[in-house]
């Protein structure tokens, strides 16, 4: 059996595209395999505590979740590259790990890194490192975030790693750009296809409708994921005064660490531009809920300024809605203009309300769009196929 050690800063409950496909990946690979019967692999995960109502030790899915730290969201993350290495030492002592995963160049990966300076320093040998990048963000806030620690992560992680897997062409880029020169493979996140495809009953969509002031000839726009500045939710809104008062945008997602979000930044923004009755701010929605709520609305956007890859859009293209996007970090890999989605302009409302209309005007691009978003999601973002190319991943560790 290969017994791995996850390193990711945040997890379950907190749950973001890294998480999902965490989780997806070592609930197949964790379970009995198809040819021999026997589990393969078995997951440790190191993650700072972030709540202090969480427990120490919790068994989640195929994957045993080690939480380091008193709750304190900053300090948990400030303190867990030097916490989790020491966890990752104790821990080693008894699995003996056939490598370690870090998730994305963060707090969580450095402590795979520190644990590896220790063991050189005590005469071991190195336990190879799978750095996986996840990141979307932009190249400004890699630099000044943190007050640089950010990019130092990167420089740091990027050294020491044996084996590198990223979410996009994009990552990869960047990271060579970085200084990486060792092995690399794409590793797209996937989507539940079935799951995102699924016929909502009518009379589920119905009681959506009625609940959302939907009524005949309302059109639906929808985003989803965390109300941050790069994902530019405030250009969508902007983008509904060029639009006619039929269209609506519905907002699915919070903000981050708790604080005073962007979500009310949001809220004012809607407010001043008289439009707080055409925006509804749904909060965090249940993973399980996606769809149904999906399937209510009729055009998905986000008009991204920075995106490493971004799980919302393959599942919107798995639920068959439209695609409106921007041509920026590792979109492109999965949306082409015109056949898989749309583009638009960062930061440009006008542009949007353009691709908007030209999807709501011309039905045969609309259904042309939908038909070869989701073959492409079908052909290339299965989560079969992502696993198998993760697993592909560790045994090149032997």
């Amino acid at each position: 059996m290969k017994k791995i050690l996850i390193f990711s800063t945040a997890y379950y409950p907190f749950v973001g595209g890294a998480e999902v496909a965490v989780k997806e990946i070592t609930d197949r690979l964790g379970s009995p395999s198809m040819n021999s019967g026997q589990v393969d692999f078995e997951f440790d995960l190191i993650t700072a505590r972030l709540r202090k109502d969480l427990p120490d030790l919790e068994k989640i899915g195929a994957v045993n979740v080690y939480r380091i730290g008193s709750g304190k969201p900053t300090l948990d993350k400030l303190l867990l590259p030097f916490r989790g290495a020491l966890k990752a030492w104790q821990l080693n002592k008894k699995q003996n790990y056939f490598c370690f995963w870090a998730i994305m160049a963060s707090f969580s990966s450095g402590a795979g890194y520190i644990c590896n300076i220790l063991r050189f320093i005590s005469g071991k040998n190195k336990i190879p490192i799978v750095l996986s990048l996840q990141e979307g963000d932009s190249e400004n806030y890699l630099k000044y975030k943190w007050g640089g620690l950010v990019a130092l992560s990167w420089r740091l992680s990027l050294w020491q790693t044996d084996h590198l897997t990223a979410l996009s062409n994009f990552l990869l880029k960047r990271a060579e750009k970085n200084g990486y020169k060792g092995e690399t493979t794409l590793v797209p996140n996937g989507v539940d296809i079935p799951f995102f495809s699924q016929i909502i009953k009518e009379e589920t969509k119905q009681e959506l409708r009625n609940r959302s002031g939907k009524k005949t000839g309302d059109i639906f726009l929808v985003t989803s994921g965390r109300l941050t500045q790069k994902n530019a939710v405030d250009s969508i809104i902007s983008s509904l005064t060029h639009l006619t008062e039929n269209i609506s945008l519905i907002i699915i997602g919070k903000g981050t660490d708790g604080k005073l979000d962007e979500g009310s930044q949001l809220q004012k923004q809607a407010r001043d531009l008289g439009l707080a009755n055409r925006v509804k701010f749904l909060g965090f929605l249940p993973h399980v809920d996606m769809p149904k709520y999906l399937s209510v609305c009729d055009i998905f956007i986000r008009p991204s300024r920075s995106e490493g890859f971004g799980n919302s859009f393959i599942e919107a293209m798995a639920a068959r809605l439209p695609v409106i996007a921007t041509p920026v970090g590792g979109i492109p890999d999965f949306i082409d203009d015109k056949e898989t989605g749309v583009f638009c302009s960062p930061d440009n409302p006008q542009s949007i309300a353009q691709a908007v209309k030209l999807i709501l005007e011309d039905g045969t691009l609309r259904e042309r769009i939908i038909e070869k978003a989701y073959a492409r999601v079908v052909e290339r973002y299965s989560w079969d196929h992502v696993v198998q190319e993760m697993k592909a991943v560790f045994d090149k560790m032997t």
